[in-house]
């Protein structure tokens, strides 16, 4: 029974909700507009040089911050 009043009220909301849907179509103006395309590749990938960094531990700050503790982690006592 309370899945057929369920159902009867999902086809009554989504009816309802169909009805008060507005049918106006709203034309919208455009201006169309001219793109110019100016692009310069540089080629000087050899003179720079960048330093990575070597961390001892992968995402020892992330496991750091994510291993805290609670009050509620503590075990209790009976």
């Amino acid at each position: 029974m309370k899945a057929i009043l369920t159902f009867v009220f999902f086809i009554f909301i989504s009816t309802a909700g169909l009805a008060q849907s507005s049918k106006t179509v709203v034309k919208v103006e455009t201006n169309p507009a001219k793109v110019e395309l100016n692009v310069s590749i540089d080629n000087d990938n050899e003179l720079q040089k960048e330093v990575a960094r070597l961390y001892r531990y992968k995402n020892s700050r992330v496991k750091k911050a994510l291993k805290f503790r609670t009050k509620a982690n503590r075990s209790k006592m009976a």
